[in-house]
């Protein structure tokens, strides 16, 4: 525990200041923490990141995780009428590998590795625009995530009799599940009475909920990954909480979700 509380501290007086700045220095930090989590889940499937495949997932996530007006400067570059076009390209060259190596690298392989970039790349990608967006958005939606996991792990320590998925994380609970949504909306109606952002309380609240919700999802989801690959962790970059899709997995789900429900306007 002491250990945990060390690195969350360290981890937070590097991370806020990036996050308080914003521009370019943040992006930077979300692209590098993006690259480690494609990383850890291509490590999870034994596929190295140096490969031909692993770096052309890369080039695909980098593509996916950057900012928009960066993005069209490279399309512009490189002459396409669109990233996504670019994104195609490298999922035909991925094709065009396993043919190449006579299947010595798979179709599940390449699909593994296009999935993991689409999982981690859009998700760090909404976090760099949602900073762009405001701030007090990406502290809005760091809020949900931080709550929603303090408040479920209290919660359940103290009150969790039911299981809440015990094939998957065998200590979460139902009661834990509960009482991180109802924490969550609490410290953010806070934040609202302190900084108003949010068009209504009935909309915050709602959409708290289902971030909420949608956030411990993400989370469970990692916990399914790593179950089904054996893994205890993602990776061991943050000494006591793992790896980078450790602390992250609730946030890559967070994140969209909030674009998708027009919460800041855009």
């Amino acid at each position: 525990m002491k250990q945990r509380i060390i690195t969350a501290i360290i981890a937070a007086a590097l991370f806020i200041p990036f996050v308080i700045y914003g521009k370019v220095p943040f992006a930077i930090l979300v692209l590098a923490m993006a690259i480690v989590g494609f990383y850890e889940i291509l490590k999870m499937k034994g596929i190295s990141i140096f490969s031909v495949p692993g770096f052309l997932g890369l080039v695909t996530l980098i593509l996916l995780v950057i900012p928009k007006d960066w993005s069209e400067k490279v399309v512009e570059l490189i002459g396409y009428s669109s990233n996504l076009m670019v994104v195609y390209g490298l999922m035909m060259l991925l094709l065009i590998y396993v043919v190449l190596v006579k299947n010595k690298i798979t179709f599940d392989e390449v699909g593994f590795i296009l999935l993991g970039a689409f999982y981690v790349g859009l998700g760090f990608h909404y976090l760099i625009e949602t900073r762009n967006v405001g701030l007090e958005y990406v502290v809005y939606c760091l809020l949900v995530v931080w709550t929603t996991d303090s408040g479920a792990y209290f919660v359940g320590r103290k009150f969790g009799k039911n299981k809440l998925w015990p094939e998957i994380s065998p200590k979460k609970t139902i009661e834990g599940f509960i009482g991180g949504i109802v924490i969550a909306v609490i410290f953010a109606v806070g934040m609202q009475l302190i900084y108003p952002f949010a068009n209504s309380y009935i909309s915050l609240v709602v959409v708290t909920i289902f971030a909420s919700i949608i956030g411990q999802m993400g989370d469970l989801v990692e916990s399914a990954i790593k179950r089904h690959f054996d893994v205890k962790d993602s990776g061991n970059i943050l000494p006591g909480h793992g790896g980078i899709l450790d602390r992250f997995d609730s946030l890559l789900f967070v994140v969209p979700l909030l674009h998708f429900l027009h919460l800041f306007g855009n």
